[in-house]
């Protein structure tokens, strides 16, 4: 090995440094995450020097505090996600499977900001913003041939080809354009960090280098980040941490439907998600997920329910389908598409030890129509009415919605937002409400204004499996 370098060990789900090979990581207490990475000692001294300047802490009361400068879209959903907007000077981080539609979804922000979809914003007034798209995979014909499909763009966007990260800050320190993409942060490399683009170091490195721009300089920049095969993205576990927001694309890249889902955001609430349709023009918003999730639900066909669920702010109405049979081995076979598969085992459980309910010699499947997925409890009553429905063969009325939480004790808690998830409901033509008892108080005793809202819905309030049971049965 060369004079001045060293071997050293990084974990790749949280960057933990060791001198050694471990199977175990001490820092998250993963296993077989370490990875061997060669560094220059000479390029890390150099690059630690503190500058002479010195640092002085203020005291809290004499930081000035506004609200943040942000610049619309031009794709409602998106801001949605973003929390209302691009804040200036954040680090965005987008994630995915390949070919699921990132560089897509980010080329048609590009187009919407270089025709002025920041018009009328408080950041900006002036035609267009000065956009640069820098790509470390894909050539600039490559990049013309997308945009194509997508639109005519003006002058005000510029695409750089290069993965060399001191280069691109001189590029960007001279241009001082408005709105940056990376595609991808896999790609990029620092000359001083002595491993292979991709690394854990590498990584690292750039995602500081480009925080270091976006804060330093009033930069909004977005990089694209490619994603392991368990749906996290691929390299430290601390390029989460370093970033403002965090954005994963989702759903099957052989279907047209997609979910940008916001796991962190720290200018806006989180879990938030916008949904979107890839046709031949580019990605189109779906501004009604709730139609989408329901459209071909069946008709008089037992074993499928409507349940809503809360994503951020946004209530959701899905259509939860069972199948229960009798099973012909001796281990039922269970199966979980769209929700945790082991919280479908334990409402099973709860059936057969609260009403009686005879399952543990039947297969039983659980889906979530539509492509999306669901963990909320908030769901746990569309779970458990279905696989009643399917078990008992029993139909539910199409226009009759549940949501709450079922306990071990078969008992039916409370959600938070019950106002909006009815209002939901109410707004597609739903008639009836299955929902908690104690949801129901909170509704009726709130002022007028909220009861009138609610006006025209039935609202059925259940305190256990069993009440709900009863309400399926009388409906």
């Amino acid at each position: 090995m060369a004079k001045g370098k060293t071997s050293v060990f990084f974990c790749q789900n949280c960057g933990y440094e060791s001198a050694k090979w471990m199977g175990q990581c001490p820092g998250c207490k993963e296993w077989n995450t370490f990875v061997e990475e060669t560094i220059d000692k000479k390029s890390i001294s150099s690059a630690g020097k503190r500058r002479t300047s010195e640092a002085t802490p203020l005291p809290l009361s004499k930081i000035q505090s506004s609200d943040e400068e942000r610049t619309t879209t031009g794709m409602p959903e998106l801001d949605r996600v973003l929390g209302g907007g691009i804040v200036k000077g954040s680090l965005v981080l987008v994630g995915g499977d390949p070919g699921i539609g990132k560089s897509t979804l980010l080329l048609q922000v590009c187009h919407n900001l270089c025709n002025g979809a920041g018009e009328g914003t408080k950041s900006s007034s002036e035609e267009g913003r000065h956009v640069l798209y820098i790509s470390g995979e894909e050539s600039l014909q490559q990049i013309k041939l997308r945009a194509d499909r997508l639109g005519e763009f003006s002058d005000a966007l510029e695409l750089l080809c290069e993965t060399n990260l001191e280069v691109i800050r001189e590029v960007i320190e001279r241009g001082k354009p408005q709105v940056v993409i990376v595609d991808s942060i896999q790609t990029m490399y620092s000359d001083e960090v002595g491993s292979a683009p991709g690394s854990v170091s590498q990584v690292r490195e750039a995602t500081g280098v480009f925080m270091q721009i976006a804060k330093g300089m009033g930069i909004s920049i977005f990089i694209v980040g490619h994603v392991t095969k368990e749906g996290v993205v691929a390299g430290p576990r601390v390029l989460e941490h370093m970033v403002d927001t965090v954005l994963y694309f989702e759903g099957d890249r052989h279907e047209s439907y997609r979910i940008l889902r916001g796991v962190k955001n720290r200018f806006g609430s989180t879990n938030e998600i916008g949904v979107f349709e890839m046709r031949s023009e580019g990605l189109v918003e779906v501004e009604n997920p709730s139609e989408y999730m329901l459209s071909g639900k069946p008709k008089d066909a037992s074993g499928s329910v409507v349940a809503c669920s809360m994503e951020g702010t946004r209530p959701v109405l899905l259509e939860i389908q069972a199948l229960v049979c009798h099973s012909f081995f001796n281990n039922p076979r269970r199966t979980a598409t769209g929700t945790d598969y082991n919280r479908v085992n334990l409402l099973m459980a709860v059936l057969e030890k609260r009403l009686g309910m005879q399952l543990s010699d039947c297969d039983a499947y659980v889906n979530i129509a539509g492509g999306i997925r669901m963990t909320e409890p908030a769901i746990d009553l569309g779970i458990v009415l279905a696989i009643i429905s399917s078990k008992l063969d029993l139909t539910i009325d199409e226009r009759t919605i549940c949501f709450g939480e079922v306990g071990l004790s078969g008992e039916v808690r409370g959600v938070s937002m019950a106002e909006q998830r009815v209002m939901e409901a109410k707004k597609l033509g739903f008639e009836t409400c299955v929902l908690p008892q104690v949801c129901k108080d909170s509704l009726l005793s709130t002022g007028a204004a909220v009861q009138s809202r609610v006006q025209g819905i039935q609202l059925v309030g259940v305190a256990n499996v069993k009440e709900a049971l009863d309400a399926i049965r009388s409906r």
